[in-house]
């Protein structure tokens, strides 16, 4: 048997060895910081199982570039860079990591509430690169009293929300399936989705990414935050309709935006290849603009899809990884990723 490891970093590679070594796991293993995709389809092809982050794509034509496949161990929670009606044509098992960071995400979502809400960014800003220690236009707002509209009660939501009641704030909630056990013990609602739209000062989204959540938030939505309402987004970009994001920012409408993740992030993560490209696809080309149109603005913070990046997190990740591969190779697969038709 030969595994494939696929975008990993020289640390991680020595950190998985150990584990494959501890765990007696025999099989023939390779390792890349290289990632796998439509457009960089891997060179060796006879691997019976890969193991995948977030930034590589599997569809029908990676799984045809590998006749040999049939695991797939994604370093993540999320999988929407799988094609599962691909792999599930082709008898392909998927499993994922489906709780490594709770904490570590919902830290990240404070993060950029906070940077917002005090202009952390902009005070930043203007003492690197003026020197001036004047706090005009600096003036935040506290969070103790204001509302928070969490979309998405799982594992991150829950704890957004327990960090939030630690700020004062209040909460509303929304999820098709309501944990009401866990808003009686920590004092907040779940309200119907326009509700808490309505509502809150600050939306924080933690739904995942499939065809049901793509451009849950668009103008619609938009439209009925609050006048000065702020949102962040630490699930996934397609969530966000971006062009409406920018034009109720533009607009005044909302007081701002904190996007770990955007829209189309891959062809700015690989925009040499885009570049590169004679004739770029038009919907490529406008979702680029788009998000440095996002990018250059000043009530806006752009990070690197970071947030679930500490060392105890990818840790966990990479622990459980291991197990997946371990039960997979015993004929016993854990944490599969079911395909629905």
């Amino acid at each position: 048997m030969k595994i494939g490891f696929f975008g990993v970093k020289p640390d991680d590679e020595k950190y998985l060895r150990k584990k494959l070594e501890e765990k007696k796991i025999s099989a023939k293993v390779f390792f890349t910081e290289e990632i796998i995709s439509p457009e960089h389809l891997p060179a060796q092809t006879n691997f019976s199982a890969i193991s995948i982050f977030v930034d590589c794509v599997i569809n029908k034509k990676v799984l045809e570039s590998l006749p040999q496949l049939s695991f797939i161990a994604i370093r993540s929670t999320g999988y929407d860079n799988i094609d599962l009606s691909a792999t599930s044509e082709k008898n392909i098992i998927v499993s994922n990591v489906p709780s490594y960071g709770e904490n570590t995400v919902a830290e990240f979502a404070f993060a950029l509430i906070l940077s917002l809400s005090r202009k952390i960014c902009l005070a930043y800003n203007q003492i690197k690169e003026t020197g001036s220690f004047s706090v005009k236009n600096l003036q935040g707002f506290d969070l103790r009293g204001k509302t928070l509209g969490v979309l998405g009660t799982g594992r991150i939501g829950r704890h957004v929300v327990v960090i939030a009641k630690g700020f004062g704030m209040n909460v509303v909630a929304f999820d098709p399936h309501p944990n009401q056990e866990h808003a009686k013990e920590n004092d907040y609602v779940y309200l119907p989705f326009n509700d808490v739209l309505a509502q809150s000062d600050i939306i924080t989204i933690h739904v995942p990414y499939m065809k049901e959540t793509h451009h849950l938030i668009g103008k619609k939505q938009l439209a009925m935050m609050k006048k000065g309402a702020y949102l962040i987004n630490t699930s996934r970009g397609g969530i966000v309709e971006t062009e409406a994001l920018i034009e109720y920012l533009r607009n005044g409408h909302l007081g701002g935006a904190g996007l770990d993740v955007l829209e189309e992030e891959g062809v700015i993560k690989d925009e040499m290849d885009f570049i590169l490209k004679g004739h770029p696809e038009e919907h490529s080309l406008k979702a680029i603009l788009a998000d440095y149109a996002l990018i250059n603005m000043p009530n806006v913070i752009v990070t690197p899809h970071t947030a679930f990046n500490t060392r105890e997190a990818l840790l966990r990740i990479l622990d459980t990884t291991i197990d997946n591969i371990e039960t997979f190779i015993a004929g016993k697969a854990t944490n599969q990723v079911k395909f629905f038709t």
